[in-house]
Parts: structure tokens; sequence; C-alpha cells
């Protein structure tokens, strides 16, 4: 890998998949700063760098800075470590060719059956990343000639997090912002599947391993449970749960668990009214024939209550930091229900917005 490095002008290394732990994480930062190179992380696996390292770039996952997309195809050296580099990080294999890549892949993945299986790696090693990275981490080596290029990249990851304004009088942007600021760092948040999803990804800087749960194949309803489990676990770390209504109806009958076990979990319920994410491609696809994607929902405070736990209703992001503060010093578990702006689909589209996208096509 090193004799890789030496002959690479535009390096990229892309660390996934499982095996990671907190002295893996402190191990990847080493190599990259021993090395000067940029790091990305693939879909959902954010905790396995600290966000806010010179060396991270952003992840390449749904919804990824297409200026780090751009990288991905412009690299002439790609360490895959310990992710398959799939369909989800390549935006479905087309910014790499596996037909043809024009690039050299170090792929190393600790199942053998993954190796050669879409990529031709040169060359593939059957290893768990955490162990390749512990040994690169003590490696004598030195930066290549690609200062500029990992310096930009790092650029380019600082004004894709900056946060683009949404409509409405809540704001997701501001409410993630809020979060990253201000959590402790070993905060625990969880999510499931759907666009208020790519907030969290987008501007939410993920400080420790441990710190993301989230499914990687797209399942909705995942974040409530997965948060009671990380609670009950780690009862004296804060676990704020992002849901949006469609995904927190999924499984928020789970909350009797929460509160038979004491699971004083936050759940942040991104509230618009629809399945998002399917009215997204409605609009995009087939504009203004709406079917199937709004949605009747409950008092969710209410419903808290109804459990025995508690709840509030944030209609006004000027609220949110109090509702939090409250949040978090509750003795049960406790819905913050964002109020959101039918106009907010996602972190750089409006309801409008895609729907004329439709339109033109």
């Amino acid at each position: 890998m090193i004799a890789a490095l030496a002959g690479a002008q535009r390096p990229l290394a892309v660390v996934g998949g499982p095996h990671c732990s907190d002295e893996a994480a402190a191990d990847l930062a080493r190599f990259a700063e021993t090395f000067d190179l940029p790091v990305a992380v693939t879909f959902r696996r954010q905790g396995h760098m600290d966000n806010r390292h010179t060396h991270y770039v952003g992840d390449l996952g749904v919804g990824m800075n297409p200026k780090l997309g751009q990288r991905l195809a412009d690299a002439d050296l790609v360490l895959a470590l310990g992710t398959r580099l799939g369909d989800t990080a390549t935006n479905g294999y087309t910014l790499i060719d596996p037909a043809a890549p024009p690039k050299r892949i170090v792929h190393v993945h600790a199942d053998p059956d993954e190796l050669g299986r879409i990529w031709r790696p040169d060359p593939g090693i059957v290893c768990p990343a955490p162990a390749i990275l512990a040994a690169l981490a003590r490696a004598n080596g030195k930066p290549g000639p690609w200062a500029d290029w990992r310096a930009a990249a790092r650029a380019e990851y600082e004004t894709w997090t900056t946060p683009r304004e949404t409509p409405g009088a809540v704001k997701m942007e501001q409410v993630i912002a809020h979060l990253s600021n201000t959590l402790p760092e070993d905060a625990i948040l969880t999510n499931g599947a759907g666009n208020y999803a790519a907030f969290l990804h987008r501007y939410f800087r993920f400080k420790q391993y441990g710190t993301q749960l989230a499914p990687t194949s797209g399942s909705m309803g995942y974040g409530f449970p997965a948060a009671i489990s990380a609670k009950l676990e780690h009862p004296d770390r804060p676990v704020i749960c992002m849901a949006g209504d469609g995904c927190f109806q999924m499984t928020l009958n789970e909350m009797s668990t929460a509160v038979q076990h004491g699971a004083n979990v936050v759940v942040i319920v991104a509230n618009n009214g629809r399945y998002g994410t399917i009215r997204m491609h409605q609009e995009k696809t087939y504009p203004g024939r709406v079917s199937g994607t709004d949605l009747a929902n409950p008092d969710y405070p209410a419903l808290a209550r109804a459990y025995g736990g508690d709840g509030v209703v944030v209609a006004d992001q000027a609220d949110f930091p109090a509702a939090l503060n409250r949040a978090l010093a509750a003795n049960g578990p406790f819905v913050i229900e964002l109020r959101l702006d039918p106009e907010a689909l996602a972190t750089g589209m409006t309801l409008s917005e895609a729907r004329a996208m439709g339109e033109r096509r």
C-alpha cells in the first residue's frame, strides 16, 4: 500500500464496513496525518473518523457532496479499507466503471469472496481493515505531492456543511447544527430512512466511533429501537433518535419498551406530514400526481405521555434549544415534535423545486 502511494498524485482513502473501534479510528487518523491523505467514509460510517479532523473530507453516501463524488472519480489511487465500495459509494457505479476503472484500487476486506467480485484490486488484501490500519499508523512514511488536493477536498467539505436555509419557522439545518455544537462528544445519534436523515449526514459532525447508529440498508423505523438499545447499553450517555413522521410511526409502539426498561431516549420527529423521500421522487417523475404519501399524524407528545413519557411541540426555531434541554433532563422517553413547513423537502430542494424539475423532464 505504501508503494502504491509512492506512485500516486491524487490518492483518496475510502473507509467503511464493520470491525471499526476507537483504536482503529485513532490509527486511521495517524495514517492520514503521516501521509497527508484525504479520507472519505462510506454510507453511515461517519463515526469511523472524527469529522473535525483536517483530513476528513466527507461521506460517500446517499445525497453525497457532488464535489466529493467527483474527487472519487478523479482520484488516481483509491485505498478501499473495509468497504465493499459498492453502488451507494460510487453513485450506482457511475463514479468508477467496474468494467474499466481508470485508476488503481487497493482493496482491503475481511471477506476473500469480496475481493475481485466487482473491482480488479491491485492488490486485494484479505484482512480486517483495523489490522491494516494498525500497521499503517506505525509505518514510516511521508506526504506525497498532493497537499493541495487534500486541502481542496477538505475546503469543499467545509463549504458543503455550511447550512443552506430551508423554508419555514423550524429549520432542520439549524436543529442539526445545534445538536452538533452542543451535545457531548460521546452522544449517540440514531436514525432510520428518509429525507430528514440527509440533514443529519450533512450537518452533524460525528466526533467518536460508535456515535452513529443507522441502517445501511435504508430501513425505515430503525432509529427508535436502536436508540432504546443504545441507551440501555450506555445509560450515562445522551441518546438522540432522529426520525421522520413516517419513519417513527413504523416502530413507535416500542415506546412501551422504553418506558418498561427505563430507556430515557430523546426522539426528534421531523413532521412534514408525508413520506418525504417518496413524495420527492413522485414530484420529480410524475409532477403533481400525488399518491399515498400524505400522512395522518397523531399528537406525538400526547402519545408519549399516554405511554408514560413526555414531549413537546416545537413550531418556532427559537424554542428548540429549551426543548432539547428539557428532553435531556427528562426522567423518561421524551419526544420533540418539529412542525416543519411542507415545502422543506430536502437539504438542497424544496417541494416546489422538485415539482418544477419534474415538469421540465
